[in-house]
């Protein structure tokens, strides 16, 4: 992955940031993050500007399947600032697969996670996590909105929900409005429009023929991931994933 990033970023965009793992690998300094997920927008934004808030809020929880229960069932919005990001970090490490998914009004609705011991208070990692944050604009918007702030000389890098390899392997549902085709062949006309503009990109998805084939114009490469994100053990392990990029 960091072979096909340029040695010096000018600026790094990430409009699909989820997890932002390229993002807190390369700490670049000047960062336009954005993903359309709000609660995960919100989170980012309480963990660069008010860590101790949120790490004072994820101390008050346990990890209980009548305590999950109850924390899930809250509304988010009518929570303060710093308690509604603690409850997104504490649902993501305690629900079943780390799995963000909610139902069409936009409630988050995957159940309690077995495990021996999750880690949902982890201060040095919020700490890091804070730095590296604090030189990015993070932004609760829609791809399109967010790729119209990349100039010449700048790198995105997308990561968006993938295409489903087979009819029943569809996680599309990150928010309430799903990620379907007409929504890659969008991004796919955005990548386009980024190379014309003299961005560079590198893209990452399933390795299906409907993608390769929607980016058949620009470079591809074929890399074995893990696939963490499964109901069945035998149904993780190694899985194709398609890197597209323009230079």
């Amino acid at each position: 992955m960091h072979k096909h990033v340029p040695g010096r970023l000018r600026g790094y965009h990430e409009p699909f940031v989820g997890g932002g793992a390229l993002f807190f690998s390369l700490r670049p300094r000047r960062a336009f993050l954005a993903d359309s997920n709000g609660e995960l927008i919100h989170t980012y934004q309480q963990v660069r500007d008010q860590v101790c808030g949120v790490l004072d809020a994820l101390s008050l929880h346990v990890y209980e399947r009548s305590h999950f229960e109850r924390v899930r069932a809250l509304d988010p919005v009518e929570l303060p600032p710093s308690e509604r990001a603690a409850r997104f970090i504490y649902l993501n490490k305690t629900c079943f697969n780390g799995l963000w998914r909610v139902n069409r009004a936009g409630r988050f609705n995957v159940p309690f996670g077995r495990y021996k011991a999750p880690t949902f208070l982890d201060p040095g990692a919020l700490i890091r996590a804070s730095q590296a944050l604090k030189g990015a604009q993070i932004q609760h918007a829609p791809f399109e909105l967010s790729l119209q702030k990349a100039r010449p000389g700048d790198f995105v890098y997308l990561d968006p929900p993938y295409d489903p390899v087979s009819a029943t392997a569809s996680f599309t549902s990150y928010t309430q409005d799903s990620f379907g085709w007409e929504d890659q062949e969008r991004l796919a006309a955005a990548c386009a429009a980024l190379n014309r503009r003299g961005v560079r990109f590198l893209l990452s998805n399933s390795a299906t023929d409907r993608v390769r084939r929607l980016y058949r114009g620009f470079e591809q490469r074929i890399v074995h991931a893990p696939r963490h994100v499964s109901c069945k053990a035998d149904g993780r392990g190694r899985v194709d994933e398609l890197l597209v990029f323009n230079g």
